[in-house]
């Protein structure tokens, strides 16, 4: 079964300032996977996510060529609208960052910026499935009214999130979303991962090995702003054919 392409990276390189970050970055990343992105520290796995929902257009000395295509558009064609842009693709941060709301604001706040309801019914309705699909409901059904900032750290990430899928995306990426939380934590999360793939696109960078294993499809290495190597998750752990990405793989850089 062929695998429809979602996001295609060809030819890009991003520049801050007069310092390069991203060098010739060529990548597909397929609909309905999980997509790990790994390497050492500054390698450039968070600057590419964030070309992909054109997070870099806010870094005044950023600039770019290339082309990153979704669903087959260039989504830096002057045509693109960057705000509907991003409403297609959710964003989860390292540290969980709940606004200083109640649980339900936070979720409703960006159905509210893109008047993506007509009644409060339908507002309550994306809340309330938000919160199902972060696997957040149940804990959190008698307190929707109360500061999202009360939550435990796990927590406040689901609700984050729940937050993400309130606009209902297509893609989500998530920029380390485990690093700041405990084992138990991580778990749930990983289990949602594995069940908003059923959705969702999900591109993920992690500095834990162990969790590109357990959690993707795919993975990719980067090392020093290249793309050294792609393909399937249990391949590059188990077969990898570049070098840098075996001596990554056993420890010997990084």
């Amino acid at each position: 079964m062929t695998k429809e392409l979602k996001i295609s990276a060809k030819n890009l390189n991003v520049f801050y300032g007069k310092k390069q970050a991203l060098f010739d970055i060529n990548l597909n990343i397929y609909a309905n996977e999980v997509t790990s992105l790994i390497g050492p520290s500054g390698c450039g796995k968070s600057t590419l996510i964030k070309c992909f929902n054109r997070m870099n257009d806010l870094v005044d000395i950023c600039k770019y060529s290339g082309q990153i295509m979704i669903d087959g558009q260039d989504i830096n064609h002057s045509s693109t609208d960057p705000v509907s842009l991003r409403t297609r693709i959710g964003m989860v941060f390292q540290k969980p960052n709940p606004f200083p709301k109640s649980l339900y604001d936070n979720i409703a706040y960006g159905p509210r910026l893109h008047g993506m309801f007509n009644t409060k019914e339908d507002l309550d309705e994306i809340v309330i499935s938000s919160l199902k699909k972060a696997g957040l409901f149940n804990e959190v059904k008698d307190r929707l009214f109360e500061s999202g900032t009360g939550l435990s750290g796990g927590q406040q990430q689901r609700l984050c999130i729940a937050r993400a899928l309130a606009v209902n995306p297509e893609i989500i990426l998530m920029d380390e979303p485990c690093s700041a939380l405990d084992p138990i934590a991580t778990a749930k999360i990983e289990e949602l991962i594995e069940e908003l793939k059923e959705k969702y696109t999900i591109v993920i960078v992690t500095h834990s090995m162990q969790q590109a294993a357990r959690v993707s499809n795919r993975t990719a290495y980067m090392h020093m702003g290249e793309l050294i190597e792609t393909g399937l998750t249990k391949n590059i752990f188990s077969n990898p054919k570049h070098a840098k990405t075996q001596d990554y793989i056993t420890g010997r850089i990084g």
